[in-house]
């Protein structure tokens, strides 16, 4: 019989510790006993996120390989660094499952998580275990940024123009195909991979935050639309899209007929996990057109006032709604 014991060691032979990189995040103690132990470095603020992936909401066993899932969860609670400009350095991890996971898919969920983990650079340094009827993960990452560089939500100035990073969409438009069934055709298969393992920006978001060249900044998780609307909201802004100016996933033909609408994708598409950030006028011509292969394109402007705007090919202003992904809201999987 598999004991709790037996998973935790499971865990930490799949996921080692790296002693450099733990020396490195602060770490003094770590898994395996009542509590990690940090010793802090005077020369960086900490920054701590936590995320959560939900069998049946965010995920589907029957759909979704335990690999990505792995992967997935550890990237969900990173991108958030990467909003910030921070780098990461641990993470704690909570998993309840059933029984009969904690065998074949457990060990494919490992694979995954321990992939995410040498790609972003984190150190395990604990969490928890509990039996469950059906599959919950969650996600506490730290990382660290220089004193007062973590780029905030609420710092975005009218004037101030507006960017982000990659093409929009595309992490939607695989869902899609899974929603719809579509994702079993081979001609289809290549476009799952945004959703499935999902890019971050870390290393352009840290530069964004040593620059100071951004004054507000977030990852597109829920949908451009949805979290535009947050930013504006702490912010105390509105803001205008261009239409055209809009890097959206490119649609084949043969989707575009079936309704795949490249701008819809874009505006309201969850889990890109691109950076939305603005940056004043002053400061424009000091950020790239692409940063290490991945587009920067300016997509729009702050404004006064609150209302979100999209300006069409025409000029013509229409209103923005948000309909990104909101979990009260929401009725279909991520």
């Amino acid at each position: 019989m598999t004991t709790e014991d037996d998973l935790i060691q499971r865990i930490l032979r799949r996921i080692p510790l790296r002693a450099a990189l733990a020396r490195r995040a602060g770490l003094r103690i770590g898994a395996g006993d009542d509590a990690a132990v940090l010793r802090p470095s005077r020369r960086a603020e900490w920054v701590l996120t936590c995320d959560s992936f939900l069998e049946n909401v965010h995920f589907l066993v029957p759909i979704h390989p335990s690999r990505v899932v792995g992967y997935k969860a550890l990237a969900r609670a990173t991108s958030d660094l990467a909003a910030m400009g921070a780098v990461p350095r641990l993470f704690l991890l909570n998993l309840a499952l059933p029984s009969q996971r904690a065998a074949t898919w457990l060990g494919g969920f490992l694979t995954g998580m321990a992939r995410a983990a040498r790609r972003f650079g984190l150190v395990l340094a604990g969490g928890d275990l509990a039996q469950n009827a059906t599959i919950g993960i969650n996600i506490t990452v730290l990382g660290e940024v220089a004193p007062g560089r973590a780029v905030l939500r609420s710092g975005a100035r009218p004037g101030d123009l507006l960017y982000v990073s990659g093409r929009l969409g595309a992490a939607q438009l695989g869902l899609e195909l899974i929603l719809r069934g579509m994702h079993r055709d081979r001609r289809w298969q290549p476009l799952l991979r945004p959703h499935l393992y999902p890019p971050l920006r870390l290393t352009f978001g840290q530069w964004l935050a040593r620059e100071q060249a951004a004054t507000a900044m977030m990852d597109t998780s829920d949908g451009l639309s949805t979290d535009l609307q947050r930013l504006c909201r702490a912010s105390g802004v509105g803001a205008r899209l261009w239409a055209e100016c809009f890097p959206v996933v490119r649609v084949p033909p043969a989707l575009h007929e079936r309704g795949f609408d490249p701008l819809e994708l874009a505006l309201h598409g969850g889990e890109d996990y691109e950076l939305l950030f603005t940056v004043p006028r002053r400061l424009s011509q000091r950020i790239p057109a692409a940063y290490r292969g991945v587009s920067i394109t300016q997509i729009g402007e702050i404004v006064r006032g609150r209302a979100m705007l999209l300006i069409g090919p025409e000029g013509r202003a229409t209103s923005l709604e948000a309909r990104g992904w909101d979990h009260f809201r929401a009725s279909r999987k991520r």
